[in-house]
C-alpha cells in the first residue's frame, strides 16, 4: 500500500499555494527542478530552459519555419497549413499576387514588382479552399491540408 501521508500535498499546502504570488511560485518551481536534477547536470542546463520546451503551441504538428526576405512563417495544424507574412506597407496588398501548388506558396510583386518569393509548405495541401486575411500588418494565408493515402511500392533489385 502507498504511504499517502508522505505525499507532499496536503490541506495546508493548498492554503499556502493560494497565498503565494506568481514570482514566489516561479521560485518554488525552479527550486523543485533543481532538486530533481542530479548534481552533475546542474551546471549544464538552466531549469527554466526545460520549462520553456514545454511551452509549445497546441494543435501544431510541425516546427515553425521562417523563410526569405519576406520573413514569412509557415506551420501546420491538424487540418490546415498557415502562412503568415508581415506586410510593412499596405500598398503591397494592391499589387500582391499569391499562388500555390501542392507543396509551395508563391508570392509575387512585393516588396518590388519584379520580386518573386517561393515558400515551401510543411505539408501537402488541397487545390481549393484557401483564404487570405489581412489584419494588423499581418497577411495570413490558410490552406486546407490534403491527406494523400496513395502508396506506391518500389521494388529493390540487386545490381
Amino acid at each position: 500500500m502507498f504511504p499517502w501521508n508522505l505525499f507532499p500535498f496536503n490541506k495546508d499546502m493548498k492554503e499556502n499555494l493560494q497565498k503565494l504570488k506568481p514570482d514566489e511560485i516561479d521560485k518554488y518551481v525552479q527550486g523543485i527542478m533543481e532538486k530533481m536534477m542530479p548534481g552533475s547536470m546542474r551546471g549544464m542546463m538552466n531549469p527554466m530552459d526545460i520549462m520553456n520546451t514545454f511551452q509549445t503551441p497546441l494543435n501544431t504538428q510541425s516546427q515553425t519555419t521562417t523563410t526569405g526576405i519576406l520573413n514569412s512563417t509557415a506551420f501546420e495544424t491538424h487540418d490546415f497549413v498557415y502562412i503568415r507574412i508581415p506586410i510593412k506597407n499596405e500598398d503591397w496588398l494592391k499589387k500582391l499576387k499569391i499562388y500555390h501548388t501542392s507543396n509551395q506558396l508563391i508570392v509575387e510583386h512585393i516588396p518590388e514588382y519584379d520580386d518573386k518569393h517561393t515558400i515551401t509548405l510543411p505539408a501537402i495541401v488541397k487545390k481549393k479552399g484557401s483564404a487570405a486575411n489581412y489584419k494588423d500588418g499581418m497577411l495570413e494565408v490558410r490552406i486546407p491540408k490534403n491527406v494523400d493515402m496513395q502508396y506506391s511500392q518500389i521494388d529493390v533489385s540487386e545490381i
